[in-house]
């Protein structure tokens, strides 16, 4: 299936941002996170396990949306696409990046820090964009003054986003939701942890759905 970006961002509150060290970490990895209620991946390309975990997981768990993140070349997206990622995202923008995002025929979400960043990235026709690194960027004060100068942009922003700040970005009105390691700990995934990772993701989600609900 062919997911918009806007489909992708809309799927839940939360994309986990994973690096994986072991291939054979994908698929358990991926099932405590379904069993939590997450629908959707993001893999880094900062591991040599990345691409294969990519191709393993569109392959074999259908009911994930996978995608690839820290694409910062015109060759990665070549591979992640191979691969069968479903959704790109790179941690910043050039013009180079966003002709090849544009051209690659798999949805992608630039990565932006700055005005000038999402002006270059509308230009370009992108109207979804990642908010990178969010904590240091600006936070949510720079994503309200982003709001008023762009209405028609919404982000995901990711960088130091945790369970205690996450109710703060997803209650602005351009947060379509949020990225974020603390579900997916480094640790937790290399002893194999499965069950903490779907408690941590049930109690976050909890967490946003108490917040909508007040």
């Amino acid at each position: 299936m062919m997911y918009t970006i806007k489909d992708i961002l809309s799927l839940g509150p939360l994309i986990p941002v994973i690096t994986l060290e072991k291939v054979e970490h994908a698929l358990p990895l991926a099932d405590a996170l379904a069993e939590g209620g997450i629908k959707t991946m993001e893999i880094t390309l900062r591991t040599p396990a990345a691409l294969d975990a990519i191709t393993l997981l569109t392959a074999e768990r259908r009911n994930m949306v996978v995608g690839a993140g820290t694409i910062t070349t015109v060759d990665g997206f070549d591979k992640v696409k191979k691969a069968g990622a479903q959704f790109i995202i790179s941690p910043g923008v050039t013009e180079t990046l966003l002709s090849a995002g544009k051209q690659c025929g798999v949805p992608y979400i630039p990565g932006t820090a700055t005005t000038s960043e999402a002006l270059l990235a509308m230009q370009h026709g992108f109207n979804f964009l990642k908010f990178f690194p969010a904590e240091i960027a600006g936070g949510v004060p720079m994503l309200k003054n982003f709001s008023a100068l762009f209405g028609n942009v919404k982000f995901c922003p990711t960088g130091g986003i945790t369970q205690n700040n996450m109710n703060e970005y997803l209650g602005l009105p351009n947060v379509m939701c949020v990225g974020g390691s603390w579900i997916v700990p480094a640790k937790t995934i290399r002893e194999k942890q499965w069950g903490e990772i779907t408690r941590l993701v049930k109690e976050s989600l909890d967490a946003v759905e108490k917040v909508k609900i007040l």
